[in-house]
Order: C-alpha cells, then structure tokens, then sequence
C-alpha cells in the first residue's frame, strides 16, 4: 500500500511541476518576480496537502517565532526532496535559492526554477562559484530576498552526516544579514533515493537566527553545523520496514 500511495502521489507532483512549471518557464522572465514567487509557493503548498492526503505524511513546524521579519539567510539541512517542496511553501515568497546548475536542466521544473534567478553552483569551479555566490547573494539580500543554502551541497541520508561547504557563511561574514538554521528529520520518511513515502509526521525545526558579527566564518559554519546536527539526531527516527 506505502509503495502504492507513493506512486500516486509522484505522478501528482510530476503533473503539477509540468501545469506550475511550464507557464512560469514561459512567461515568468516577463511578469513581476513577487507574483511568479508566489505561484511557487502555491505549488509547494499544494504538494504538501496532497502529500498528506494521498500518502498519510504530514509534518509539524517548531519554532515558527523565531522567523525574523527582516532578510536573511537560511541554511537547511537536506535529506530528500520533502525540504524544497516546503521550504518554497513556507517560506516568504521573494526568496533567492542556491542551487547546482545541473538542475536548471531537468524538463519543467528546472525550467521554472531558471525563471526565479536562483543563484547557480558549477561544481567544477569551485573559486568562481564561490566568487558568484558572494556578489550575487549580497545583490539580492540588499534587495530584500532571503537566500536559501543547503550547505552540505546534496541530499544526506538519514542518520549520516555530511561535510558543510561555507559558502554561505562567508555570505553572511560579508555582507552582515543574520543566518537562520533549519533542521528536520524527512530523511526518515522520504528517504533519498527511494520512490516509498512512509506514513508519520516530518518535524521541521527552525532555529533562532545567528547574527554573524564579530564571528568568522569558519565559526559561523561550526555553530550552525553543530546546531543543526545535535537538533536532527533528537529528532523521531523511526525504523521503516
């Protein structure tokens, strides 16, 4: 039944990436980013519903009051593709991602993605990346986008960890914006690279923002990893059959 479910479920979020994705490829360079922004995070709530509807897995928010108000940046732990779905659903909708370039060329949702301007890692120039990362991300951040990182560059299975790239800790050493660090347990019940989404409650916790003054970014990087890590393994981890 859980394989069943889950079948259902991706040919779902497959349909919608194509009915979301196409028009935003197509018209979202023309059309204002807040209203192309905000059909995304439509289908990130949307996906959320029917994740819950269709394969029983629902999830549950700690620390909604330490969303800050003003532009930021993020760095969420990454287990599966649960984190994107939400993080565009939950999040404010003018939010810049940082993303590997390979993506920009998966048919629809790549497409739309390219249309949001997210800011793109090529992973065999690591410098000039990095280099990108600094001046675009200050770019939008002064333009009032948060920026959104996944800092260990790829999706970790649960109960393993992975090394954090720095990158957007140095961001924050350079330009001064607080950091917000995110982490969840969605490993456990959409595991990386498994079609099965197993029935349960995803936690998703977010933590207080660190502002990044008077800290290098080395120990930016080791307090948001030592955070993010020591809140994941208290987290559920139930054993899956």
């Amino acid at each position: 039944m859980v394989t069943l479910r889950s079948i259902l479920y991706m040919l779902f979020l497959s349909i919608t990436v194509i009915l979301y994705g196409l028009p935003i490829s197509i018209f979202g360079w023309i059309l204002p980013y807040r209203l192309v922004s905000k059909v995304s995070q439509h289908w990130g709530k949307i996906n959320l519903q029917a994740l819950k509807l269709i394969c029983g897995l629902g999830y549950q928010v700690q620390g909604k009051e330490n969303l800050p108000s003003s532009t930021c940046i993020v760095l969420c732990k990454h287990q599966s593709a649960w984190e994107i779905i939400t993080l565009r659903a939950l999040l404010p909708p003018e939010n810049t991602w940082v993303v590997k370039r390979e993506l920009l060329w998966v048919p629809f949702f790549g497409w739309a993605l390219a249309a949001l301007r997210p800011i793109t890692i090529d992973r065999d120039n690591a410098r000039r990346s990095l280099q990108e990362l600094l001046n675009q991300g200050k770019y939008w951040l002064d333009k009032g986008r948060w920026i959104t990182i996944f800092p260990e560059g790829t999706r970790v299975t649960s109960g393993k960890r992975q090394h954090y790239n720095r990158g957007g800790a140095m961001l924050a050493r350079k330009t001064g914006y607080p950091v917000l660090p995110i982490a969840h347990n969605a490993g456990v019940f959409w595991r990386r690279r498994d079609l099965k989404k197993y029935p349960g409650e995803i936690t998703l916790v977010i933590g207080k923002p660190l502002n990044p003054e008077r800290l290098s970014a080395t120990e930016i990087s080791r307090r948001v990893e030592e955070w993010i890590e020591e809140t994941v393994a208290e987290l559920p981890r139930r054993d899956l059959q």
